[in-house]
């Protein structure tokens, strides 16, 4: 498994409320999270560093072997205490009112991945020539798609597309929501916030990871992407290779 980390401030914001952390190996497993913050006085990259410490540390006990739902509850819990911990940090500090973040965290082993999620940050895995996106957005363009009230095309303009309806830190309980996917050798997973995926379409996404050989290359090209389209917010993607056996799974021959 090959695991790269890229964020870039973009063109416009004046702090990278981006987060991001990968572990290479944990007691057998792989994991890696993704956080967007928001907020006024500095208080996103607050929130989003918090959530990806928080969870990062009380994930360090989950272990190759774990049974699937056992380790599902651990992620769980590791998001729900970093909610705690962020709305109680806010709660008492006046220029921190309202900090939130979003967070993808995702558990991988050779089979399986299992990922935590709250806000528009998103993961999406690379199959073969398709792309799958594995998380759904909690934001207030998607809830007027999914009740049909606009289209998928016209939620890509929409004026209040940033606007999400859940985020980590900003209640004093939060809904995680949970996914179990099967993964194989080939698969490449791609963790991203909406600084990527706001401004490239998941067409061109695919076609960037298709392109190149090595995972850095790709994850450069993704922020460049981004900011070729205007940078008008952080960006920040994380990828996931699996390739187990050899690099040749990635078509480098080698």
């Amino acid at each position: 498994m090959k695991m790269v980390s890229r964020t870039d401030i973009g063109k416009v914001r004046q702090v990278n409320e981006d987060r991001a952390a990968i572990w290479h190996e944990l007691n057998g497993l792989f994991l890696a999270i993704v956080a967007d913050g928001m907020g006024g006085h500095q208080a996103g990259d607050i929130a989003s560093q918090m959530a990806v410490d928080i969870v990062g540390s009380e994930l360090q006990s989950i272990h190759w072997g774990m049974p699937v739902e056992a380790c599902k509850q651990v992620l769980k819990e590791a998001i729900e205490k970093a909610n705690e911990q962020i709305y109680a940090f806010a709660s008492e500090k006046e220029n921190y009112h309202g900090m939130g973040t979003t967070v993808v965290a995702v558990i991988a082993s050779q089979e399986l991945l299992i990922i935590g999620h709250i806000g528009d940050s998103r993961a999406y895995k690379i199959a073969g020539e398709s792309i799958t996106q594995l998380t759904e957005d909690h934001s207030l363009v998607y809830e007027l798609v999914k009740t049909g009230q606009i289209t998928l095309e016209e939620a890509e303009h929409h004026p209040r597309r940033n606007w999400i309806t859940r985020a980590l830190g900003t209640e004093p309980g939060v809904e995680v929501d949970l996914y179990e996917y099967a993964w194989r050798p080939g698969d490449t997973i791609l963790i991203c916030t909406d600084g990527l995926s706001g401004l490239v379409d998941s067409g061109d996404i695919l076609r960037i990871i298709k392109s190149y050989d090595e995972l850095e290359s790709a994850a450069e090209k993704l922020i460049q992407s981004a900011l070729d389209k205007g940078g008008d917010d952080n960006v920040t993607v994380v990828l996931l290779g699996h390739d187990s056996d050899s690099d040749e799974k990635r078509g480098d021959g080698n």
